[in-house]
């Protein structure tokens, strides 16, 4: 059963049992992902619906810090049980030491030698790590090993 699939039949189970906040965060993650579909003009495949679910845990975690600095426990509780719905989805999260290895192999197999080369570096990692770890993460620990070998 694809990803996309699975979120589906978990809308409807959650509409059968009631639970709002699985109902109402699937929702909008599959209104997100028809978006992406009518603008790409094809279907999403689990890598493309991997990455839709990053970005909606890296919006709820600014939308968690924004709520932090004007002391909103309820939006933040309510974040949160979104995340954790949104992870349920997601594979196993690479741990740091794993995503500096695979980091480590991509400026070897790219030949990266400074920071110029750190969209060669992303081109070649970014597709091993898919859904495993944040975008953002990959990217702060290319620019940390770059920078080291300088």
């Amino acid at each position: 059963m694809g990803l996309k699939s699975k979120l589906e039949s978990d809308l409807l189970t959650a509409m059968k049992n009631g639970d709002n906040t699985t109902k109402t965060t699937i929702r909008m993650i599959l209104t997100n992902m028809k978006l992406t579909e009518v603008q790409k003009g094809s279907a999403l495949d689990d890598n493309e619906i991997l990455s839709i679910l990053q970005k909606e845990i890296k919006s709820r975690n600014e939308t968690i810090s924004d709520a932090e600095k004007i002391n909103r426990t309820d939006i933040i509780d309510s974040t949160k049980a979104e995340i954790k719905v949104i992870e349920s989805y997601l594979p196993q999260q690479m741990s740091q030491e794993e995503l500096v290895a695979l980091v480590k192999q991509a400026i070897t197999d790219s030949d990266a030698k400074s920071m110029s080369d750190m969209g060669k570096v992303m081109k070649i990692a970014l597709p091993k790590i898919q859904g495993r770890a944040a975008n953002d993460m990959v990217s702060k620990a290319v620019r940390d090993l770059l920078s080291n070998n300088q």
